[in-house]
């Protein structure tokens, strides 16, 4: 980037983005619990009563979610191909996705499929052990890029956002330095001309109307996350351009509030609003492509706080050097929350991507008990939900994150040994950063 295109925004990583991604694949359990309960959805357990509003409250997350975790991934991966450069940056992504990738694929993605089976059919009792080596039988399928396997029983399930995310990162990794180019240009032109961060919901609404958009990925076509990529990799590392993002944010939300209401009636009545080439179904799914780029900048915008330039002198107030008592005590417990605070979303932040894996075949696998039990659907709910948050996090402290082997199969870095810091030395952990 020349030196028209500002500074970056701090140059390191941004702690609030870091949290919204862990909160969005904890969100994830959340949406398909719900789709036990959806009549719309071919999920692989359903309860025997289901309801239509499920469906209408899943679009409120549809349209937002997915696409968040690709413009944040386009953010660091900015940041990676910096440090790394781009050969760095496609190995580190293989590593990072596609070790978690496959072994996903290969030792979790069967359960649910064989529980479908069960579920659907009680008198299937197949035991796993058969079907697992069934649902490996793959042949090549490559009009289906980038899933390029099929089978009877074969699927990436849920890790098809992997999937997608590793083919990008790769894609991306030789024409980096033609994209930073590109956002060199992108960048002045936004600062001079605001309007132009509505730009992106154009082709955004034209990939979604003219390719269709796909149930098996969260209601988007499967390119329009690649755009929300390059979106966040061009867009989101300027300061000029987040303090624009950061102002616009109430005025385009409530904008995204008004195309996205503009899909309702497309999705209620008419052809099916995913694939039909009838003129309502082209501008429903127009709508909800737009819509979608409004919410994701709103919330982008929203959740960026500009840095505080002041700071306190270095001694207090007149109370003193080391002022009062009082005020020496609220100092250490300020500094204690800090800590703990930065503590628990490092925490968070690393264990995205891990929870991600796991979360899907927890769902499944609780609802697959509970949907039988003679009890509201809220209750049945509830359960699958606290169950399946329990098995993700006790099955990520104790069964991932506390070995090299389990840590480096989830695509986490392996843990560096660890030496005790001398209490004289210790320094407190300063406050994540929003840049």
């Amino acid at each position: 980037m020349g030196a028209d295109t500002g500074r970056p925004a701090g140059g390191g990583r941004r702690g609030e983005l870091d949290v919204l991604r862990a909160l969005v694949v904890l969100g994830l359990v959340f949406f398909h619990a719900a789709l036990v309960f959806s009549p719309d959805d071919d999920f692989y357990v359903k309860n025997p009563q289901t309801s239509g509003v499920v469906t209408v409250l899943a679009g409120f997350g549809v349209v937002w979610a997915m696409p968040m975790l690709f413009l944040v991934a386009g953010l660091g991966a900015r940041h990676s191909l910096r440090r790394r450069g781009p050969a760095g940056f496609a190995r580190e992504r293989l590593l990072r996705l596609g070790v978690p990738l496959v072994f996903g694929t290969l030792v979790l993605c069967p359960l649910p499929q064989w529980l479908r089976l069960r579920a659907a059919d009680s008198g299937y009792d197949e035991p796993y052990w058969r079907f697992w080596p069934r649902f490996l039988t793959v042949r090549p399928d490559l009009a289906d890029f980038p899933f390029v396997l099929e089978g009877d029983h074969f699927e990436t399930g849920h890790l098809w956002f992997v999937v997608l995310l590793l083919t990008f990162c790769l894609l991306l990794a030789p024409v980096a330095r033609q994209c930073l180019a590109a956002a060199g240009h992108v960048v002045p032109a936004l600062r001079r001309h605001p309007l132009l961060l509505l730009l992106p919901a154009l082709p955004l609404a034209a990939v979604n109307a003219l390719l269709g958009m796909e149930e098996g990925f969260a209601g988007w076509n499967r390119w329009a996350y690649l755009l929300f990529l390059l979106f966040g990799f061009a867009l989101a590392d300027d300061e000029q351009v987040r303090a624009l993002i950061h102002r616009a944010a109430v005025p385009v939300g409530v904008l995204g509030l008004v195309l996205f209401a503009g899909t309702a009636p497309g999705f209620v009545a008419g052809d099916d609003p995913f694939t039909a080439w009838t003129s309502f179904a082209l501008v429903t799914r127009a709508l909800f492509g737009a819509a979608g780029w409004c919410w994701v900048l709103a919330i982008l915008g929203l959740l960026d706080r500009p840095r505080n330039g002041t700071a306190r002198g270095r001694g207090g107030t007149a109370g003193g050097r080391g002022g009062t008592a009082g005020e020496r005590g609220g100092a250490q417990g300020t500094q204690d929350r800090d800590r703990l605070l930065h503590r628990a979303l490092r925490y968070g932040a690393l264990a995205a991507l891990p929870w991600y894996v796991l979360h899907q075949p927890a769902v499944v696998a609780v609802a697959y008990g509970v949907v039988g039990w003679s009890v509201p659907a809220a209750v049945k709910y509830a359960v699958i939900v606290a169950s399946s948050l329990a098995v993700v996090f006790t099955v990520h402290e104790y069964g991932v994150r506390r070995t090299r082997v389990t840590r480096f199969l989830f695509g986490m870095r392996t843990a560096p040994p660890t030496r005790p810091v001398p209490a004289a030395t210790r320094t407190e952990p300063p406050p994540p950063t929003t840049s």
